[in-house]
């Protein structure tokens, strides 16, 4: 028996018993992370088929290769033009939300990229540049109606959306979302009358000066709460702090007050001075 110990001692305190024991504990914490890491949102690849893909990659060639590079891996500086950026990754709701709203092709470098109410490009023809850029690599996807139908969306649901969008979005967008001007010439633009999808695309990519809030940040649930608080009509959002006046901001209110209440002050003291006189 005494020897038995002796032998199990003996093992126990072995040299390499502390290396076995670190190995295990790095291998349990690395499949526990693995297991519970947040995740890419939405990140998926061509849902287009071959004939699509290819036809997206033509019109890519023909349209957007001079800024992005042939491969679009991004394009390089040429004489002092600027270069655009690498699309590898960007997914299929970038594109979506870029050509969709005529902001690319770019008809001129400027600090921002303006949306444009004409668009060059059919919708088939998005589609399938939206799916020759996925089939690079994986990226956000174009929403669904699953998540862009707010017909169901109730008003409590509203009323939450409302509150994410001003915790989020009000700081650049307006607490109305009706735009506001940002540095270096760049702005947040007027959120009013945007398709409920473009909102959501630009969400989930961050174009120009906007983060990304992906669905670990902000949930599709609320995402679509967001939407269906932009998109409803103005007269049946509340103005808790009476009139909007154009939605200017809390200034406004307090700006009207002083010029008009100080204005009627001033005619006052003017028609006594005429009457004592």
């Amino acid at each position: 028996m005494t020897r038995t110990l002796t032998a199990l001692s003996a093992r126990r305190r072995h040299p390499l018993a502390v290396v076995v024991l670190i190995a295990l504990a790095l291998l349990l914490v690395g499949g526990l992370y693995a297991a519970v890491a947040p995740r890419p949102a939405e990140a998926s690849t061509a849902t287009g088929t071959a004939d699509d893909i290819q036809a997206g990659k033509e019109l890519f060639l023909a349209n957007c290769a001079s800024c992005h590079g042939l491969d679009a891996q991004g394009g390089e500086v040429i004489e002092g033009s600027g270069a655009g950026p690498s699309l590898i990754g960007v997914g299929a709701a970038s594109v979506d939300f870029q050509v969709g709203t005529g902001r690319m092709p770019l008809a001129q470098s400027s600090a921002q990229a303006p949306e444009v109410p004409k668009i060059r490009f059919s919708q088939e023809q998005i589609d399938q540049m939206a799916a020759y850029i996925a089939s690079l690599a994986p990226g956000p996807a174009i929403p669904g109606e699953d998540v862009l139908d707010v017909s169901d969306v109730t008003a409590e649901e509203v009323a939450r959306g409302a509150s994410i969008f001003r915790t989020n979005c009000a700081m650049c967008h307006n607490f109305a979302g009706k735009g506001g001007a940002l540095t270096g010439g760049k702005y947040a633009p007027d959120l009013t009358g945007v398709e409920g999808k473009y909102i959501y695309e630009a969400m989930v990519t961050g174009p120009q000066s906007m983060p990304v809030f992906n669905n670990n940040t902000i949930s599709v649930e609320d995402k679509t709460a967001i939407i269906a608080w932009l998109t409803q009509e103005e007269e049946f959002r509340p103005e808790p702090g009476g009139q909007p006046l154009g939605s200017l901001g809390p200034v406004s209110e307090g700006l009207f007050a002083w010029i008009a209440g100080i204005g009627l002050l001033l005619g006052c003291s003017v028609w006594l001075g005429m009457k004592s006189s």
